[in-house]
């Protein structure tokens, strides 16, 4: 399978299984100096590996990429060994982040993989001027942020890990829905309202 195959396949997958809906999030893969982003608009269910859109490493769009391919570029920049980025809209995560204070999972995988998740606070007004900076900065030292009420971005050395890190962050984020509304998370229970 080609990278931009794989990248296909995880990105229909992030909407399959519920991450992202129809035309949300974004995905990226580097094959050597180029960057093979989703483009603008895309349509998990139906993109095909020809209409991804090739960006440079030196920060050259294309025409048609994402809104995110800035922000994807510079992740690559400053993280010599991603391969992968992945952008999803986990409704759960989402939700508990809307406080813009940073998410610590309460289960243990969530835990073990993540400690603690930083949330990013920029204003809806001003996304595309701040995420590529803010977001590629915080994706050096971790493998995954929240921009708060937009979204998550993961990278990781392979496209199904960055995905792994999408699924499990948003199964740590429903777990912790679920016990607040069981009473089960004993001096946590108000963390996340």
């Amino acid at each position: 399978m080609t990278p931009k195959d794989d990248l296909i396949r995880h990105y229909r997958w992030l909407r399959q299984y519920g991450i992202n809906d129809s035309h949300s999030g974004n995905a990226s893969v580097r094959e050597g100096n180029t960057i093979w982003v989703t483009p603008t608009g895309a349509c998990a269910d139906t993109l095909e590996p020809d209409q991804l859109i090739a960006c440079d490493i030196d920060g050259t769009l294309g025409d048609g990429a994402s809104l995110d391919a800035r922000l994807h570029v510079m992740i690559y920049q400053k993280n010599e060994q991603t391969r992968a980025v992945l952008h999803g809209h986990g409704a759960h995560t989402v939700a508990l982040t809307l406080n813009g204070k940073d998410f610590t999972p309460p289960d243990f995988e969530g835990s073990y993989y993540f400690g603690t998740v930083p949330v990013l606070n920029i204003a809806y007004e001003n996304y595309l001027a701040e995420a590529p900076e803010q977001v590629s900065d915080t994706l050096a030292e971790h493998k995954i942020t929240v921009v708060r009420g937009h979204g998550v971005y993961a990278q990781a050395d392979t496209i199904n890990l960055a995905y792994k890190w999408n699924c499990s962050l948003e199964l740590s984020a429903k777990t912790a829905w679920l016990a607040q509304l069981a009473g089960t998370l004993p001096g946590q229970d108000r963390r996340y309202c």
